[in-house]
């Protein structure tokens, strides 16, 4: 879809779709109050017979509205004027534009920045209308044809003179950042049939190609073999698909600037091995490489709004199927790191994926290491599906994140990783055991990576709540694509 800032008066603006904003106490906002001027009380005399009360995320599309240059109008509710919080005003967002899409147009405006929204400026807002909106007309179109296609092609935000460059500004960052979540989105939602590890390989090579500032190295099989990524290497042993590690770099600063690594777990499906999982619902596990497509999704972003960071992408690939050479309950294998790891449940897998790379990740001397992995069932218990797990071993680094969720509101909240709990991974046999038990099955995960995450600052996000949804609406969220974006935002503005 095409986004552009316009700023012509009300009187002077043609559009086929105009959308503006109400409060729970019918109250107009200020743009909505120069459009009932114009069209004579319209607004007011809706309102006033109760069509609509503004409450947020209600919505009135208005089709006959007697003006020449506004074709239809869009009323949106936000709530209680002066309590509009940011979630609040993307939840309007999405009840929005599921009302422009129902009413097949193809261009539409969002005079929508003169909503007051709590600790936020018209650049978070203008970013937030671009985000939802693209959002919201994602179709899934691969492998199914699709007969009701969404007509809207076109979105202009409406901004006065004095929001122009802020709102520009929030335009470029919501594109970009919009392309991320859409590029994760495609990617996880293909079925594992399609995207395997080396259609993976292939998409990171043709992300890089695009960029002058992006570059792609694949390690095979026989490279990881020579670097001694045992752990990794016992997770693909059952598939017939060849493992690959895929390293992006992306450098937007000096050389001698310490990268960001981001590694994404890139299973692209995940039987469970010989701990085979249930069948129900086993199909969605094609998106336990979510991390993995998030982490290509970010470094479109990067190169989109050229952030003057240097980061690299690292994304371990392989899927986890049952074979007469795969992972067994009782194997010892030898990490990277010189650890040996006692396999208890080889469907605990991501873990073993994620070591090896984040001590391959050491070579690269980042400043910080931030792994995203749909990796346990527990965090779903613990938490829902409402923020994603953070864990980590340094205390800024997780206050920034956390700061980032909020800001982007693709929220986190910061889990433990005590000492008490790597009792849980003690084995009689190896250094570690792959798996802690029942209790806290998502932190006896991070302390597992804990281990390998010794010589730098690290961070992990257990996305498995959030990364996809399931039910009527199944499908990959993008998440946590938006957080991490605003990360790099900060601190590439820092």
């Amino acid at each position: 879809m095409d986004y552009s800032i316009e700023s012509l008066s009300l009187d002077k603006l043609q559009s086929d779709c105009l959308l503006v904003g109400l409060y729970e106490n019918q109250q107009l906002s200020p743009l909505a109050t120069e459009l009932d001027k114009l069209s004579l009380g319209l607004l007011s005399r809706l309102i006033s017979r109760g069509d609509i009360k503004g409450k947020n995320a209600e919505t009135l599309l208005i089709n006959n509205v007697g003006l020449d240059n506004i074709q239809r109008i869009v009323l949106v509710g936000f709530g209680s004027a002066g309590k509009v919080t940011r979630k609040l005003y993307r939840k309007a967002l999405a009840a929005a534009i599921k009302t422009v899409k129902d009413s097949k147009v193809k261009a539409a405006t969002a005079a929508l920045l003169d909503i007051t929204v709590e600790n936020a400026d018209s650049q978070w807002q203008a970013r937030q209308i671009v985000e939802v909106f693209q959002d919201g007309v994602y179709l899934y179109a691969t492998t199914k044809k699709i007969d009701d296609k969404v007509a809207l092609q076109q979105l202009s935000i409406y901004a006065d003179a004095s929001q122009t460059s802020l709102a520009q500004t929030g335009l470029q960052q919501g594109i970009a950042i919009a392309s991320g979540v859409e590029l994760a989105k495609q990617l996880a939602d293909l079925p594992g049939n399609i995207c395997t590890p080396t259609y993976l390989a292939d998409q990171a090579l043709q992300l890089a190609a695009q960029h002058d500032k992006l570059s792609c190295e694949i390690l095979e099989e026989s490279d990881m073999q020579a670097l001694g990524m045992g752990a990794f290497l016992s997770v693909s042993r059952g598939s017939r698909q060849p493992a690959k590690l895929i390293s992006l770099f992306y450098q937007g600063d000096e050389a001698s600037v310490k990268p960001i690594v981001l590694i994404g777990k890139g299973l692209t499906f995940d039987a469970g091995g010989i701990s085979l999982k249930p069948g129900l619902g086993m199909d969605e596990m094609k998106y336990d490489m979510c991390g993995g497509a998030s982490v290509l999704g970010l470094l479109r972003m990067a190169t989109l709004l050229n952030l003057k960071l240097n980061i690299v992408g690292l994304v371990p690939s392989s899927e986890n199927l049952p074979d007469g050479d795969a992972n067994k309950p009782g194997d010892i294998l030898y990490s990277m790191a010189g650890k040996t790891i006692e396999v208890l449940n080889t469907d605990a897998e991501g873990r073993l994926i994620l070591c090896d790379t984040m001590t391959y990740a050491k070579k690269f001397n980042p400043d910080v290491v931030i792994d995203m992995a749909t990796l346990t069932g527990a965090c779903i218990v613990a938490l829902g599906r409402v923020p994603s797990g953070l864990f980590g071993n340094d205390d800024k680094l997780c206050s920034d994140l956390l700061s980032a969720g909020d800001t982007a509101c693709d929220s986190l909240w910061r889990m433990p990783i005590w000492e008490e709990y790597l009792e849980q991974l003690k084995s009689n046999f190896a250094d570690l055991a792959n798996i802690g038990g029942p209790d806290g099955g998502s932190i006896t995960a991070a302390c597992f990576l804990s281990k390998f995450a010794e010589d730098f600052r690290w961070a992990h996000l257990d996305i498995a709540g959030t990364a996809w949804r399931s039910g009527a609406n199944k499908g990959a969220t993008g998440r946590p694509v938006p957080v991490i974006s605003q990360y790099l935002l900060d601190r590439a503005a820092g």
